[in-house]
């Protein structure tokens, strides 16, 4: 997501950095380039207007005018007013209230809903330690109940048994003492959607939603959908009242439109968004650490959750002493390989540091890992704990077997070779310690520096 609008505003503030002063023509010049920018990437045009006069007011001020990196004030300006657009402050699930809590979510067909309930069950489960449960509310799209109950089998989450012939206010209140009955604290009721809002679509969720008086009602918008789902949001939010957004397919959206107008336009805030296919890709929606991404700033933290959520503590202790001792073999840097596939991909988790998205010509190979990977898994075990015993026979038999050539793995041997001579510096100068958390604990999860 902003990948469009990211690259032109990295362009435009590139330029305005290599001045040392700036002139009002030179701020107004930029500003039209923010504008189009903006309006390219599908922000609703109020939005962008708006936007644009309050960075213009900062812009021409004395907070950039007499600052000695001017250039730098003007992104800061831009940051912020980029927060702002987007909410200002990350805004949590509110679940507080008698269990089980109701969680309504609406939306379009197609828009993702039924995925979205097992990802938010997921999400709930594993981040949030609740008992969420399922139910399946839309009668009326083919195999919509037995898609829900497949998505909640891959989850782990119970799914009330509900049938197409049921009315979908009963089958929620049914729900809702089955799950007080069985302990459950969440009720994540799964909604029926039409291909557009109509009257009959609209009373039907009034109807649940005064049966259920749900703590949440989050609307599924789709991110690729641009100003629809702006325009969708403005109407649920009209007749239900909505709590908040989850955007989805938001990894498929190069321009980020809906994510940036949303809150703007309807005063909800986008809560959540999901980012891929698998039940596991849905994230929190943080304003402050996406405008840092759109300006390609990086996002630290959150590459650290990921880290901290994806890494075994134990196993990272113990990659941490093999370090310390300089016993860091392949069968080391294979399983560290591995636990970097935990956190994304390669180009997403780049993505997430500062200046990267900045570098150009820099290119991703996916599959190098893979490659990798399955070289060292041809060594025996012996080979993989002593390098030096492979000899040029050896070398083509786990070509062979892995499908690479020699060159492959005589590059792999000289880049781990490399990686145990800096590991040795780095043990002499006392670097490589785990960070601190609050407190002076070590942070978990730490994922040392990768040795390639």
């Amino acid at each position: 997501m902003f990948e469009s609008l990211s690259e032109k505003l990295t362009g435009v503030f590139r330029s305005l950095r290599g001045k040392g002063k700036l002139s009002e023509k030179d701020i107004q010049a930029a500003l039209r380039e923010v504008r189009l920018a903006l309006l390219e990437a599908d922000v609703h045009y109020r939005v962008v207007k708006s936007f644009v006069a309050s960075v213009r007011d900062r812009a021409l001020g004395q907070e950039v005018m007499r600052s000695l990196t001017p250039g730098q004030m003007v992104v800061k300006v831009v940051h912020e007013e980029l927060v702002r657009m987007m909410g200002e402050h990350f805004a949590p699930l509110d679940l507080h209230g008698k269990p089980p809590v109701p969680v309504l979510l609406v939306g379009l067909q197609g828009s993702g809903k039924t995925t979205t309930a097992g990802k938010l069950a997921l999400h709930l489960k594993k981040k949030h330690g609740r008992q969420p449960y399922l139910v399946p509310a839309d009668v009326y799209r083919p195999a919509a109940i037995e898609q829900l109950r497949k998505v909640g089998s891959d989850v782990g989450v119970p799914v009330y048994p509900s049938s197409p012939s049921d009315d979908p206010v009963e089958i929620c209140r049914r729900a809702w003492e089955e799950a007080r009955k069985g302990g459950y604290d969440t009720l994540i009721v799964d909604t029926a959607g039409r291909l557009h809002v109509d009257q009959a679509l609209m009373e039907e969720l009034e109807r649940l939603k005064e049966s259920l008086e749900p703590r949440e009602i989050l609307l599924v918008a789709d991110a690729m959908t641009g100003q629809d789902a702006v325009n969708v949001a403005r109407e649920f939010h009209g007749t239900l009242g909505i709590t908040g957004v989850v955007l989805t397919k938001a990894d498929g959206d190069a321009r980020g439109g809906a994510a940036l107008s949303i809150q703007a336009v309807t005063g909800t805030p986008i809560k959540l968004v999901g980012v891929g296919e698998k039940l596991d890709a849905l994230e929190v929606f943080h304003p402050e650490r996406m405008a840092s991404r759109i300006l390609g700033m990086g996002d630290v933290l959150s590459l650290i959750e990921r880290a901290e959520q994806a890494i075994d503590e134990d196993s990272a202790k113990d990659l941490e002493e093999k370090l310390r001792k300089n016993r860091f073999t392949l069968e080391d840097f294979r399983d560290q390989l591995k636990m970097l596939r935990k956190l994304g991909s390669l180009e997403d988790l780049l993505k997430m540091v500062p200046g990267a998205g900045q570098m150009k010509g820099l290119q991703v190979d996916e599959k190098e890992l893979g490659r990798v990977i399955a070289i060292i898994d041809s060594m025996t075990r012996e080979e993989r704990r002593r390098p030096e015993i492979l000899n040029a026979s050896r070398r083509r038999r786990i070509a062979r077997g892995s499908g690479t050539r020699v060159e492959d793995v005589n590059r792999l041997i000289r880049r781990y070779q490399e990686a145990r001579k800096m590991i040795k510096r780095m043990n002499r100068m006392g670097l490589g310690k785990r960070p601190k958390g609050k407190k002076g604990k070590k942070r978990s999860g730490w994922l040392p520096s990768l040795p390639f």
